[in-house]
């Protein structure tokens, strides 16, 4: 991931930036008046904020144990490191389809209605040929 600014330890809280941070993880960041509104699948968190200059995200900090417990995220501060171990649960298990399971309940197949197409009206030819309306060159090619 690109530089960004670090998250810090003040009064005992950890906080974090919302760019590039909260950005990735949510899937939805945007401002309501001075509310910054986090998003992620079914999750919503507001977060009473100072509005940053003209929507700039970039500069502005939440407290990290909170806004992440809320979007669902497991944060974990190790003081020794100075690192913020950052958990996401995964988002659930992929599984290829079953086989064919002839205990299971299954609907027998049933004919398939297919409508028969109207008779197309064939056209009767009678009385004398009609003139060749295109025109023939002249004089005949050889």
């Amino acid at each position: 991931m690109a530089a960004y600014a670090r998250a810090y330890l003040a009064g005992g809280r950890v906080l974090v930036p919302v760019a590039p941070l909260l950005t990735e993880l949510a899937d939805r960041v945007w401002f309501e008046g001075d509310t910054l509104i986090l998003e992620r699948g079914t999750r919503r968190v507001r977060v009473k904020l100072i509005p940053a200059p003209n929507g700039a995200l970039n500069g502005t900090y939440v407290p990290a144990a909170p806004v992440l417990a809320a979007l669902g995220v497991t944060a974990l501060y190790e003081p020794a490191a100075h690192a913020l171990l950052i958990s996401i649960p995964r988002s659930g298990a992929v599984a290829s389809p079953t086989p064919f399971n002839p205990a299971m309940p299954s609907v027998s197949p049933g004919p398939v209605f297919t409508p028969v197409s109207p008779p197309v009206p064939q056209p009767i030819w009678s009385g004398s040929p009609l003139p060749r309306r295109t025109a023939l060159p002249f004089p005949p090619p050889d």
